[in-house]
Parts: C-alpha cells; structure tokens; sequence
C-alpha cells in the first residue's frame, strides 16, 4: 500500500472516517474532551493521518501531544493518558514551552488491524515529533493482549516476555522493535464512573450484581457498586520511553 502520512493539516472529512474503532465504553473518560475537542486547533502538526494514495481514504490515525515535565523519565506517573491531556492543556492555557512528547493514540482502520501498520505509524510518529525538535516520545501504552488476560494484575503482565527477549504483549513488542524502552506501569492511567443505567447501555450487560464486572475490550474488570448505583472503570497502562 502507498500511504501518505502527514499531519492532519485540515482534512477532517478524512479523519473523522476513522471513528469508531474503540468500544462505546472507551469513549467516556471525561478527560479526553479537553484533548479531542481541541487537538486540530492547538496541536494539528503532532497529528498524523495515513491516506492510501491509491484509494484516496484514510486507513490510521496517530495522535500526539507536546507537553512539559522535568520529572524522571524511569518513573513516570502513575495517572498517565488523563495525566498527559490535563498537562497539554494546562500548558496551553498557561502558555508554559513543552519540553517532551507524548503519544495518546494510534488507531489503524478496523479492516487493517494485524497488516503492520501499527508500526509504520509509530515509526512515522517517532521521526515526526524529532523532526518538531523534539529528543524524548513517552506512550502511555494501552496493551492489546491484555483484553484477553483482563484478571491477570498489571504488573506481572507488563513484565511477560518472550524466548526472544521481547515483550509477550503485541502492542508493547511493536514500541520495543521501534526503539522503544519499557519504563513502568501507569496504573491509574484512566479513571471514570457512571451510573449502573449508563455502563448497560455503553456494554450491553446487565452491570446487576455488586462486585468486578468483566466487560470485553476492557483491560481489567470494572468495579461495580449496586448499592450506590455506579460502576467504575481504572484502567491501567505501560509507560514506553522513546529516545529520539
């Protein structure tokens, strides 16, 4: 395939052919509005769009974000992809320099998933944000295999590896091979509620008895609370560490 990637540069009929790929529930971490609902305005050159040149449509999207920290890059915080928006936002609003970049997203159309597109978007973020002058990328990375091992605790996954010395989970052995190192786990890298009404009509499940609730696509299972009328998702992530 002959791919364009470039920054979003204003297509945004193209862009938002993209949405859709993440279960509903994924959808309703209320810090992510500050990010999305402004990433095209404030930070459209950290924002990448694959076009098949053949074709004309999109196949995967790459989001990025500039932001400042001057913490240690081998510990990174535990409240990572909402840590990441609220940092990008303050400094924007407060007009502080970034001095690092963070990924938050790379999303391949459903149709393409497993072709290796994955990494040719990673390795295009990567020269991307060195080519904005940039020498450090960190990625709170969502593990994809994680989905199906949703009671195994975070930390004994993110330290499974292979025969070969590479990461058992196939999202984090993509950032390996493209340079990446595996700092820490993040995890309370998302945190959101609602009521038991709203997480059956995000997942389709009856959310009616108090206690863990497994829901697919989700990385562990979601608390749920009958008595309080609520369920909430912690999602944790994995920190990878790019040196540009």
């Amino acid at each position: 395939m002959d791919l364009d990637i470039a920054p979003i540069a204003g297509r945004t009929a193209l862009f938002d052919s993209l949405d859709g790929g993440w279960p509903v529930f994924m959808t309703k971490d209320p810090t992510g509005v500050f990010y999305y609902r402004h990433f095209e305005e404030f930070w459209p050159d950290f924002t990448l769009l694959a076009v098949d040149r053949a074709t004309g449509k999109a196949v995967a999207k790459a989001h990025a974000v500039p932001i400042s920290y001057s913490g240690p890059l081998d510990s990174l915080p535990e409240t990572g992809w909402d840590w990441v928006i609220r940092t990008a936002a303050l400094d924007r609003l407060s007009g502080v320099s970034p001095t690092i970049v963070s990924a938050l997203e790379i999303m391949i159309r459903p149709d393409l998933r497993g072709t290796g597109l994955s990494g040719i978007m990673l390795g295009a973020m990567r020269d991307n944000v060195a080519k904005l002058g940039f020498t450090d990328l960190i990625a709170p990375v969502r593990p994809s295999g994680k989905t199906a091992q949703i009671t195994e605790p975070i930390d004994s996954y993110a330290g499974k590896l292979r025969a070969d010395g590479l990461p058992a989970d196939p999202w984090l052995r993509v950032h390996v091979r493209a340079g990446g190192r595996v700092v820490n786990v993040a995890h309370t890298s998302m945190v959101y509620g609602g009521t038991l009404e709203q997480w059956r009509s995000w997942t389709g499940l009856p959310f009616d008895e108090t206690g863990p609730v497994e829901v697919p696509g989700a990385l562990v299972p979601v608390h749920c609370d009958v008595s309080q009328d609520h369920a909430v998702y912690v999602e944790p992530n994995i920190w990878v560490h790019h040196r540009l």
